[in-house]
């Protein structure tokens, strides 16, 4: 997959454009029943282009949710950052009652992303060597300083480099992409 930084501007107008015609497959029709075709029809765009961009429809899934994050990270002027890091930044020092709750709340985001994960690695979307538990702990801590740095610096670059680089870590343990050749051939 082609880093960001390295694209053309046509390149990242065909990557956007295929990440929002799965943002809203995703949203219309669900992750799951939504295919990487469903994805190409939308998009307008080949398998070629496809696979490009993106490694697996998990790193399409990743990619759509970092950028929703970004988005409405940047719709509050890249104020506020996580309301459950920043009050447990404060609390955990001083409320011990209030940190376990706090760590709890962070503990479920990160067993919904640890589950995800497991799911893409269980449907061989993720390669040998991929510890979903692992993976999810890198997306939080991405999440979380990204938020945390943008809100210092009033700008969504550190969450936009956090996240992208987690999921470019996720992204390296995608098992081979299948040529449309061979998958073509698998069909007939």
């Amino acid at each position: 997959m082609a880093e960001t930084a390295r694209l053309t501007q046509k390149g990242l107008r065909t990557r956007e454009r295929i990440i929002d015609a799965a943002g809203e497959l995703f949203l219309t029709q669900g992750m799951a029943a939504t295919t990487l075709d469903d994805v190409k029809a939308a998009a307008g765009v080949s398998s070629s282009q496809l696979y490009h961009y993106f490694e697996s429809k998990g790193d399409l899934v990743l990619r759509d949710w970092a950028r929703f994050v970004v988005d409405n990270f940047r719709s509050f002027d890249c104020c506020g950052g996580c309301p459950l890091g920043s009050l447990g930044g404060e609390a955990a020092e001083y409320e011990e009652r209030a940190r376990q709750a706090i760590s709890a709340s962070l503990r479920r985001w990160e067993g919904v992303l640890r589950e995800a994960l497991t799911q893409l690695a269980d449907s061989g979307q993720l390669g040998l060597g991929a510890d979903p538990g692992a993976l999810a702990i890198v997306l939080v801590v991405a999440l979380e300083g990204g938020l945390l740095l943008g809100k210092i610096h009033r700008s969504s670059r550190p969450l936009e480099v956090a996240l992208a680089h987690a999921i470019d870590h996720i992204a390296s343990f995608s098992a081979p992409a299948r040529p449309s050749w061979a998958a073509e051939m698998v069909s007939n």
